[in-house]
């Protein structure tokens, strides 16, 4: 990729420089002047650019990486992860990837009926019987894993063949669709958590790595509850944004 030169980028006095050259090269990053996997100048170049100390550089690379716009490779780089492209998780990240252009896989890791009482009382349900569906998801690409989506699927009628046939085509929504369980609503959390040692191994990452933790229960029409995931989702690939 051919190296572009910028001329030297001044700052203005009273707010704080990392912030500057964060919202500087979000600018540049939404505008498309940086894409999507492009490499941003060495520490060296950008410290020229802003005239600023490497320390003040490194916090403002750090507040960018917070904005989940770029994410760093020590001793390689800082690399552009915002590709422009909002993704609607409102049909599971399945649909909601491919939408976006996205190449996933997914691996199955369980499928099998357990006992959750808790799970149960919070959704209010008389059984405590649910089908779990554990995947991790990873880029078609270099295999990386970028996600573990945790279901639990109250112990339906319509879904009492699942453990034992799978899932319909390899997909959850279809599965759940052929079943006559359509979503209508729902509601979703999210936090960050520390991933641990279990997880950490099927995410490639260290332990205590933080990920994004997302809980989204759907209820069909008739409020019934249809799916609780759990999802744990590398920040390198997901961030959140809410419009109002």
């Amino acid at each position: 990729m051919a190296r572009r030169l910028r001329l030297k980028t001044p700052l203005k006095p009273g707010t704080p420089k990392p912030e500057q050259i964060a919202s500087v090269l979000e600018q540049e990053i939404r505008s498309g002047v940086l894409a999507f996997g492009e490499r941003l100048q060495s520490e060296n170049e950008l410290v020229q650019r802003f005239s600023v100390s490497r320390n003040t550089l490194r916090k403002g690379l750090e507040e960018l990486n917070n904005r989940g716009l770029i994410t760093t490779k020590v001793g390689i780089g800082s690399f552009v992860t915002f590709n422009g492209q909002t993704i609607n998780d409102e049909f599971g990240w399945s649909r909601a990837l491919a939408d976006v252009g996205a190449e996933t896989e997914t691996r199955t890791l369980r499928i099998e009926v357990l006992d959750d009482p808790e799970l149960a009382e919070r959704l209010k349900l008389a059984s405590p019987s649910f089908i779990a569906v554990d995947r991790v998801r990873r880029l078609t690409g270099d295999g990386k894993p970028i996600s573990i989506e945790r279901s639990r699927l109250p112990l339906l009628p319509e879904l009492e063949e699942v453990p034992l046939r799978g899932l319909r085509s390899g997909s959850l929504r279809e599965t759940l669709r052929a079943a006559g369980l359509v979503p209508s609503h729902g509601e979703e959390w999210v936090n960050i958590e520390m991933l641990n040692a279990e997880d950490a191994e099927l995410l490639a990452c260290e332990p205590g790595a933080a990920f994004l933790r997302t809980r989204r229960l759907t209820r069909g029409a008739d409020e019934r509850p249809i799916e609780y995931v759990t999802s744990l989702l590398n920040p390198a690939f997901f961030a959140l944004h809410l419009e109002f």
